[in-house]
């Protein structure tokens, strides 16, 4: 039985139909059924199929090789059959063990598994350059992916195709898949081509071919992955071996008469190498042609300004006898010594047979021009080779950096190295070679089974990794300080940070003798503003540099502390931006932009002198651009101290006002801590404590002072337990309101958190927001269910959840009257015109305030200016009794 006999149409009755598009409709219908059937298959089931495919496809490689050259009259056989048995042989063995039906990947602690799904039905478009080689390569493809495939061949290699897509397919019925899984278009014309790759049934067109072909391809409408024409330069430097070079491009060149897309089409070698190259090419068997010769052969390369097709897989010496020159029979390759680029110059083109063009380049740096130039010219986006010793990493990298192309092969030939595997097995063995955006192409890879699978994420809910970070070192009790500062022994300069009235005070004099004692030196700076400024942050930065401490002493409230944070941040890394610090986040382990590791010049020790901020045990630190206005909220694990020193003898003179302003503070740190988004199991018993000493010990503290030293000693546990909770849970939109209310009219921020933090419950307080927050620890709202802990937590609860978080505001109020704190915005001496001329503005910026993410209720601009408006004059509130 000859070929001819054994080609059989999946559809008989195609050629039979009037209608010539009938037959092509059916064999599309049968294709589809047999590939929704082939979706369900096992990955065991597939990869038998896929095996005996490929055993089957390798075993006839010798006369499928030899049908396609008496076919195309092009090629060689030999080399044909290498292209067959990498197809079936090389693509079995890269894939065999790949995953490609159902759960391909899981991972159960992130809870998520990737699926691989069949893409449908692809349309293989089939180049008569590789008709048996590439129909193998995406049969076996589609069959390990449970795809299936109908193929449209070249009108000149169609039995070819035709017979190798019979082989494959007569092999994977037998081994189990459906019948109609592969199919063909046995007389394949245009119009055919066109059906196919429009087709509704048709999931993806694989198109390898001419322009024309990848062109409509890409025009169908239908998802396609094709790939663009070749023209590789191959650059030879003075430091490469000259003999390997030669031998590998004339092996590329020559495999099946230079057919191969991927087959140098140029040669650009330094002149300082260049005759010796010539004379290694010759030995290997090419001819250098003369200039008369050249402009003969270069007649017959190209018409009307394209390829001649005639010229396509002949060998050396029939070409050249096309051109009407008499050549030893064994020549391998003709070269042509050009200089030109271009249009003008056929030997710069594409050439598909084992013709080379010749180039002198006086250094690298032009060979690589002149590459580069030839690739625009006819296979931008294919491949570039670089043959150079592989000690010139510098080269290699500027050559990978210019070439505009998928592959970019360094002391291999071509052919053989752009396929895949064979000359480095990282690189994925294909027949079908993308080119990128470049060549107009969706891919730049080499095309694999990945191309056709649809990979579906199941993910399941899981929550981002929570934390709870904190000095290593918390020292607390009256007195403490002496005792604290032993961890410091080994330390030599000490640079205190305060105000001056702290300093006036003298507080500083407190640290700096014990100090002087363990014979560290010590600098004071105590320049510090109520609302510390970029400009106190340099001028301070000024005198640390000078001093060079290795441990630095934030002494003070809130604002020495921010000040001494962002000192220490610069003091380290005097190359940071300010603007990359204040970059609003959304989630601190993922911010734009990474703060530098701290603590390798100096140690970061806090010392409180006020209740309320925390500041010593949190990340945060909040400076005033002195230019602007602006109060810039930042936070990065890395301000964290690395020891916070609580001692209570330096609190017992807090001034009235300060204990009740910061005490709120305080206090609000906690709530919006407890009804965080991020608030956790860890952060809630730290803002629950600190919530019960506060309305327990606050108002004491601020009736008696320093006559009371354990209402003191338990308020300022309270802001330091406070601290902690909300340095891991965040805050809410009460701060965020509160920064710039306070920036805006020159309020303390405790007293502004005042003004505000029940009307801000009364918002959060409900279980079905307008919006709600984005990235929530809880399943559903749950802030009324949280206030209402903490009412209950406090014994005041009600007879539900509302009712509590009412008694929670009404008690929120009572201690506010009790410490003598304004009920309104009016009260507390804000403007009513000024307050409404900037309303607009402190609304929206309040809504991008860093506190905001973490608010229970994700809130609307608009609603942070009603909020604003209520808060501004409360006349019509209810009078709390008591």
């Amino acid at each position: 039985m000859n070929n001819k006999e054994k080609i059989k149409e999946v559809k008989p009755q195609e050629s039979q139909q009037t209608d010539p598009l009938a037959g092509l409709e059916e064999t599309i219908n049968k294709v589809r059924e047999a590939q929704r059937i082939f979706a369900t298959y096992s990955q065991e089931k597939v990869d038998e199929i896929f095996k005996q495919a490929a055993f089957a496809a390798a075993n006839q490689r010798i006369s499928l090789a030899k049908m396609t050259v008496e076919e195309t009259q092009m090629g060689i056989t030999e080399d044909k059959v290498i292209k067959n048995h990498f197809a079936s042989e090389y693509i079995y063995n890269k894939f065999k063990d790949e995953k490609t039906c159902g759960t391909i990947e899981e991972d159960m602690t992130s809870g998520v598994k990737h699926i691989a799904e069949p893409v449908g039905v692809v349309a293989g478009i089939v180049p008569t350059t590789n008709p048996t080689s590439t129909c193998i390569f995406k049969a076996l493809i589609s069959l390990k992916t449970r795809n299936g495939i109908i193929f449209s061949p070249h009108p000149r290699a169609k039995k070819a195709t035709v017979e190798a897509a019979r082989i494959v397919l007569e092999a994977a019925v037998k081994a189990g898949a459906p019948e109609n899984i592969i199919g063909w278009i046995s007389e394949p014309t245009i119009e055919k081509s066109k059906y196919l790759m429009s087709h509704k049934n048709i999931n993806l067109i694989l198109a390898t071919g001419g322009t024309g072909m990848v062109k409509a391809a890409y025009s169908s409408g239908i998802p396609a992955i094709g790939v663009g024409s070749g023209n590789t330069p191959a650059v030879v430097d003075e430091t490469a071996h000259i003999r390997m070079a030669a031998n590998s491009i004339l092996m590329s060149k020559t495999f099946d008469n230079g057919m191969i897309c991927a087959s140098e089409q140029s040669v650009v070698a330094v002149e300082s190498i260049y005759e010796q190259l010539k004379e290694e090419m010759v030995r290997s068997g090419a001819y250098i042609l003369n200039e008369e010769e050249r402009k003969k052969v270069g007649e017959i390369l190209l018409q009307n300004g394209r390829i001649n097709g005639k010229i396509v897989g002949q060998s050396a010496y029939d070409i050249g006898r096309m051109a009407g020159l008499e050549l030893p029979k064994d020549t391998k390759v003709l070269i042509g010594e050009v200089e030109k680029i271009g249009n003008e110059e056929p030997f710069s083109f594409e050439k598909l047979s084992p013709v080379l063009a010749l180039y002198k380049a006086k250094d690298f740096k032009e060979a690589e021009y002149k590459a580069i130039r030839l690739l625009k010219h006819g296979g931008i986006g294919h491949t570039a080779v670089l043959y150079t010793d592989q000690i010139n990493q510098d080269r290699i990298n500027s050559f990978n950096n210019f070439m505009k192309t998928g592959r970019v092969l360094v002391n291999m030939p071509s052919s053989q190295g752009a396929i895949g595997d064979i000359y480095n097995f990282r690189l994925e063995p294909s027949l079908t070679l993308g080119c990128g955006s470049w060549g107009g192409n969706s891919v730049s890879e080499n095309v694999t089974t990945k191309h056709l699978i649809n990979i579906k994420v199941n993910a399941e809910r899981r929550e981002n990794m929570l934390w709870l970070q904190l000095p290593p070192k918390i020292y607390l009790k009256y007195g403490c300080l002496p005792t604290a500062f032993e961890d410091l022994h080994d330390h030599k300069r000490a640079f205190i940070i305060t105000d001056k009235p702290l300093y006036d005070m003298g507080f500083a004099n407190k640290v700096t003798a014990p100090l002087q004692k363990m014979n560290i030196d010590t600098e004071v700076f105590y320049e510090v503003s109520p609302d510390p400024t970029l400009a106190d942050i340099r001028k301070g930065l000024e005198v640390m540099q000078v001093f060079n401490p290795d441990v630095i002493i934030a002494l003070g409230g809130g604002s020495p502390m921010d000040a001494a944070k962002i000192m220490w941040l610069m003091y380290e890394h005097p190359e940071i931006e300010f603007e990359g610090l204040a970059l609003r986040f959304m989630d601190i382990r993922k911010r734009i932009y990474q703060f530098p590791q701290l603590g390798n010049k100096a140690k970061m020790v806090a010392v409180p002198t006020t209740s309320g901020t925390g500041s010593e045990v949190t990340p945060f630190a909040v400076v005033t651009d002195d230019k602007t206005g602006i109060k810039y909220p930042i936070a990065d694990y890395q301000l964290t101290p690395d020891m916070a020193i609580l001692d209570t003898e330096l609190i017992m003179d807090m001034p009235k006002t300060l204990t009740a302003w910061s005490g709120i503070d305080a206090l609000t740190h906690a709530i919006e801590a407890y009804v965080s988004v991020l608030a956790t199991e860890y952060t809630n018993p730290y803002a629950l404590e600190a919530i019960r000493l506060l309305f327990k010990y606050l108002p004491q503290a601020y009736q008696e002072g320093g006559t009371n030293r354990k209402a003191r000693e338990k308020v300022h546990y309270a802001s330091n337990l406070a601290g902690i909770a909300f340095a891991n849970a965040f805050l809410g939109i009460c701060h965020s309101m509160a920064h710039k209310l306070g920036s805006a009219f020159e309020l303390p921020h405790g007293l502004a958190n005042a003004l505000l933090i029940s009307e801000v419950i009364n918002y959060n307080a409900t279980d079905a927001p307008r919006k709600q927050a984005t990235f929530p620890q809880y399943k559903y709202p749950n802030a009324v269910e949280r206030y209402a802990r903490i009412a209950r937590y406090l014994d005041i609860g009600g007879k539900n959840d509302q009712d509590s978080v009412q008694n929670l505001i009404i008690e929120i109020e009572r201690l506010k009257k009790t410490l003598d704190i304004p009920q309104s915005i009016k009260e507390a001496g804000v403007n009513e015109k000024a307050f409404y001329q900037k309303l607009d503005s402190i609304s929206e910026m309040a809504f991008d305030d860093q506190c905001t993410t973490a608010n229970p209720r994700y809130p609307f601009i608009e609603e942070i200016k009603e909020i604003y408006q209520k808060c501004y004059d409360r006349k019509n509130k209810k009078e709390i009794a008591g």
